[in-house]
């Protein structure tokens, strides 16, 4: 019999902490009782779920899903988003697909890796996936005297009227990009210098 915990599966069999079920049930649901969403979930899981503090008390939901099942997710983002936040009430919802950052090769090594897989990349990548369904058409870095950087992002571009909805600025954005920025490294390699870090984004 199908179950809720089928809608979740993390990374070396570890068991869904409570929170994270409570997402599976969600999703679980949806798939159930929702006709509009039922083909398109009856297929999709996620990796993870966590709850996260943002500005004036508010919380996040982030969820993050199978980089191989990202596009799928994209497909019907905006009105499973839009469930999403009326079950958990309003709390803002985003959906990341999962991914690494590998080790830099050490100098004079002949080894190499992926360019998806540097810090860059990740970054570049988290920030696609937060204001996804929307396109960034432009970036700007600005660099201050104390040595951090500043990106901003010029816009994001407009959705077919049919996809429109209420995509209002989310106060949840900037400090999720705090919280996810390091996500994904791997163990005790901290901030590289070869790669670009960005201390702040504007929208």
């Amino acid at each position: 019999m199908f179950t809720a915990r089928r809608k979740i599966q993390k990374e070396k069999g570890l068991e869904p902490e409570e929170f994270e079920e409570s997402v599976a049930q969600a999703l679980f649901d949806l798939e159930n009782t929702n006709q509009e969403l039922r083909s398109d979930l009856r297929d999709l899981y996620i990796n993870s779920a966590k709850e996260v503090d943002v500005a004036n008390n508010k919380k996040a939901i982030v969820i993050h899903v199978p980089y191989r099942l990202r596009k799928s997710f994209q497909k019907i983002h905006t009105r499973l988003v839009r469930e999403l936040e009326k079950k958990f009430s309003g709390k803002d919802v985003i959906i990341i697909a999962t991914r690494r950052i590998l080790r830099p090769p050490k100098k004079g090594s002949a080894a190499t890796h992926p360019r998806s897989r540097t810090l860059t990349a990740v970054h570049d990548a988290i920030l696609e996936d937060l204001v996804y369904p929307t396109e960034i058409v432009g970036k700007r870095v600005r660099y201050r005297l104390d040595g951090s950087r500043i990106m901003r992002l010029a816009n994001y571009g407009l959705l077919p009227t049919k996809e429109q909805y209420d995509f209002a600025f989310k106060e949840s954005y900037q400090a999720l990009v705090d919280k996810l920025k390091n996500e994904g490294h791997p163990p005790n390699t901290g901030r590289h210098d070869d790669d670009e870090y960005i201390d702040k984004f504007i929208y």
